[in-house]
């Protein structure tokens, strides 16, 4: 997560070590193809945020409010990649 994060003992996400950026990851094309939509400014705006976001609620070592905090940001998020999903097929289904 952005403004301190949730960090994992090793400080990798376990689904993102290792691997290379794909310039056909949805961060990357959506800014091409819908401007209009941004991850800019949320709590959680990538996939290795939501990986530690995710790691953090599992573990429970969290008070309430925190992880009320942490799952609020983890739905924004899977709301934002749901949305940007819809707006993409519908862009490309436009220009096709």
């Amino acid at each position: 997560m952005r403004e301190g994060g949730v960090k994992s003992p090793n400080g990798q996400s376990s689904a993102t070590a290792g691997k290379k950026k794909s310039a056909f990851s949805l961060k990357d094309v959506l800014p091409a193809l819908v401007p209009e939509m941004t991850y800019e400014g949320m709590a959680v705006a990538n996939g290795q945020d939501a990986g530690l976001a995710w790691e953090s609620l599992v573990r429970g070592c969290l008070d309430r409010a925190e992880r009320d905090k942490i799952r609020k940001a983890l739905l924004d998020y899977c709301g934002q990649d749901t949305l940007a999903m819809v707006r993409l097929v519908e862009k490309l289904r436009i220009s096709h």
